[in-house]
């Protein structure tokens, strides 16, 4: 990843949805978010994107603390953030999310070119089998390479 830092990623996301394709997408925010983001003050695990009826997506349930050393123009912590995509993206987009069981996800904060993007999620909801098949194959991996490490050492 040439030029980009990772402030956060949603881990939880992979595990609850199935993310059938990602979109990058630009955030509108004030200096404080920014320098309040780029310090990794920040807190997403119900977060969403919403597009609205005039055709513009929201991101709701999205937390950025307070940065401590603003002054007096101070941001607030738990408002929406509008999120920058071309007019047929959202188009394309609102269009998948009307059909059942699809949202959009955030999955991934990072900066790149100076700019704070959002790796965007179109999702779908797991069932409770799909997460039991998911952590027993994370369990096998797991033991998998604990049995080949042993084996390397001797």
């Amino acid at each position: 990843m040439d030029g980009i830092l990772r402030i956060a990623k949603n881990k939880k996301a992979h595990f609850h949805y199935t993310v059938e394709e990602t979109v990058e997408c630009g955030i509108v925010l004030e200096g404080s978010e920014v320098k309040s983001i780029r310090s990794g003050n920040i807190s997403f695990p119900d977060a969403f994107a919403e597009i609205s009826p005039s055709g513009e997506v929201w991101l709701k349930n999205f937390h950025i603390s307070p940065y401590t050393y603003a002054s007096v123009f101070l941001h607030e912590p738990d408002r929406p953030k509008k999120l920058l995509l071309h007019r047929a993206e959202i188009k394309r987009l609102q269009r998948k999310t009307m059909e059942k069981g699809y949202t959009l996800v955030p999955l991934e904060f990072y900066i790149k070119k100076g700019k704070v993007k959002l790796l965007l999620g179109l999702c779908k909801g797991k069932k409770l089998y799909d997460k039991r098949a998911d952590i027993r194959e994370r369990d096998v991996s797991r033991d998998l390479q604990r049995e080949f490490a042993h084996r390397q050492d001797g």
